[in-house]
C-alpha cells in the first residue's frame, strides 16, 4: 500500500519507519523544512515508561486552584472565546476522578513499556545515538504532602520509594538543593534523551529504506476520496492516510466531521550549555520535579529543564516570565549552576487529551487513521504507538492491548 502520513514529529517519523519496515510505500508531508521542529524539537528529554501517568489526578485539583492568577503556574489557563478550550478544560477536571486515573494510568503504562522495548530495539539496529542515558528517573518531593501523595500512588503501581537519603545517593547533585527533598520515587528502568536528534537521525534511516519526505508543503485539506491537498495547489494521493500532526490534528479532521478531544497545552522548556565547572554540578540522572511539575534531563554537556502547561489556543509564543521560572527552579536545586547566563528559551504546542490517552486508530473513513493525541508522553509513547498503527494498517494484531478507536 501507498501510505502518506502528516506530520514529521517523532511519533510521524516513527511511523513512517514502520510501515516502511512492514513493507509499504511511505511518504511523509510536514509544514517545516525538516523533521522535529516543533513539538519534538526541543521537549524533557524523558522516557518515562515506569510513570507514565496522566497529568489528571486527584491530587492536581487543590493544586490548580492555588496556581489561579499566577503567572508561573505550572498549570495556566488563559481564557479564550473558543468552546474547544472550555471543554477540555471541563473533562480534564472530570478525568480527575480517582477511578479514571487510575484506569487510564493502566492504559498508558502497557503502552509505555512497550514502547520502550521498540526504542531499545530501534536503537541496537540503528546505532542510533541521540545523548541518550539509561539511569532511570528519579522522581522527587520536596514538601511532606506531595511525598505523602506520591507514597500512595506508588504503591498502587508498584514502584520503588527512596528515601531523602536514598535519593540523594542516586542523585548527588541534589544535596545542595535550597528546598530540602524529603523522599522520592525511582524508576531505574526509564530512560532519557533528545528527542530531536533521535526524530532526525530515524529520518535519515528511514529515507535510506524508501520513505519519502516532502517538507515545506502546507497541509490545506484531507478528502478520503482524493488525498492530501497542499497549499500550493497540488494534491497528494495514497491508499491510506496517517493523521500525526499533534495539535493541528483536530483542524484537519473537523471538516471531515471527526471529532477529537485533543487541544494543544503550551509546555516551556529552557536549555543551559555546560562549562567544565558546571558539568560537575549538574545532575546526570533524569529528574521530576513534583512541587514545580517540570523534568530536568542531561543531554551530553546540555542540561534542559521542562514543563509547565498553558491553556492558551494555538498561540506559539515564548512568554518569558513562565521560562524565567524554570530557570530560578533550576538554580535552587542546583546553585552552582548560577553562573550560567546562555539560556535558550522554548515554547511548543503538545497535543494533549484530558486524561493523556492518545488517540490511535481508524476514523469513520476506511483509509484515514490517526496516531496524535500523546501531549507530555509522546517521546516515550512514540515507538510503541508506530508500531501499533503499523500492525493495524498492516492487518496484524497489534503487540500490546491498547483501546484503538
Amino acid at each position: 500500500m501507498k501510505i502518506i502520513v502528516l506530520g514529521a514529529g517523532v511519533v510521524g517519523v516513527a511511523g513512517a519507519w514502520y510501515l516502511a519496515r512492514a513493507g509499504h510505500e511511505v511518504m511523509v508531508i510536514d509544514r517545516r523544512s525538516a523533521p522535529a521542529l516543533e513539538a519534538s524539537f526541543a521537549n524533557g528529554g524523558q522516557i518515562s515508561a515506569g510513570h507514565a501517568q496522566p497529568w489528571a489526578k486527584p491530587s492536581v485539583v487543590p493544586k490548580i486552584l492555588s496556581w489561579l492568577g499566577r503567572e508561573d503556574a505550572p498549570l495556566l489557563f488563559r481564557p479564550r472565546a473558543s468552546w474547544a478550550q472550555w471543554r477540555w478544560g471541563l473533562r480534564f477536571l472530570r478525568e480527575c476522578m480517582p477511578g479514571r486515573f487510575e484506569h487510564h494510568s493502566r492504559t498508558l503504562a502497557a503502552l509505555a513499556h512497550y514502547s520502550l522495548e521498540c526504542l531499545r530495539a530501534l536503537r541496537a539496529e540503528l546505532a542510533l545515538r541521540y545523548d541518550q542515558l539509561e539511569r532511570g528517573i528519579l522522581h522527587f518531593a520536596t514538601s511532606e504532602r506531595d511525598f505523602r501523595a506520591m507514597l500512595r500512588q506508588a504503591e498502587v503501581a508498584g514502584q520503588e520509594v527512596k528515601s531523602a537519603a536514598q535519593c540523594l545517593e542516586i542523585e548527588p547533585a541534589l544535596a545542595h538543593a535550597h528546598d530540602r527533598v524529603v523522599g522520592g520515587v525511582y524508576l531505574r528502568e526509564d530512560e532519557s534523551g533528545d528527542t530531536c536528534r533521535f526524530t532526525q537521525q530515524l529520518a535519515r534511516h528511514a529515507a535510506e529504506r524508501g520513505v519519502h519526505f516532502r517538507f515545506g508543503g502546507a497541509i490545506a485539506a484531507i478528502d478520503p476520496r482524493t488525498g492530501v491537498h497542499l497549499a500550493d495547489g497540488s494534491v497528494v494521493t495514497g491508499d491510506a492516510y496517517v493523521v500525526s500532526l499533534g495539535s493541528y490534528s483536530p483542524r484537519l479532521l473537523a471538516p471531515l466531521g471527526i471529532r477529537i478531544p485533543v487541544y494543544p497545552l503550551k509546555g516551556y522548556s529552557v536549555t543551559l550549555p555546560l562549562g567544565p565547572a558546571e558539568l560537575e554540578a549538574a545532575p546526570t540522572v533524569s529528574l521530576t520535579d513534583e512541587a514545580f511539575r517540570i523534568v530536568i534531563s542531561r543531554l551530553g554537556n546540555r542540561l534542559r529543564a521542562a514543563g509547565t502547561a498553558e491553556l492558551a489556543d494555538y498561540d506559539t509564543s515564548v512568554n518569558p516570565v513562565r521560562c524565567a521560572a524554570i530557570v530560578r527552579r533550576l538554580r535552587a536545586l542546583f546553585p552552582a549552576l548560577g553562573a550560567v547566563t546562555t539560556v535558550e528559551n522554548w515554547a511548543g504546542l503538545r497535543p494533549a487529551t484530558p486524561n493523556n490517552v492518545p488517540v490511535i486508530g481508524r476514523t469513520r473513513f476506511p483509509n484515514v487513521y490517526m496516531n496524535t493525541g500523546h501531549g507530555t508522553l509522546g517521546w516515550t509513547l512514540a515507538c510503541g504507538s508506530a508500531a501499533l498503527i503499523a500492525d493495524l494498517i498492516s492487518g496484524r494484531c497489534p503487540a500490546v492491548a491498547f483501546p484503538i478507536t
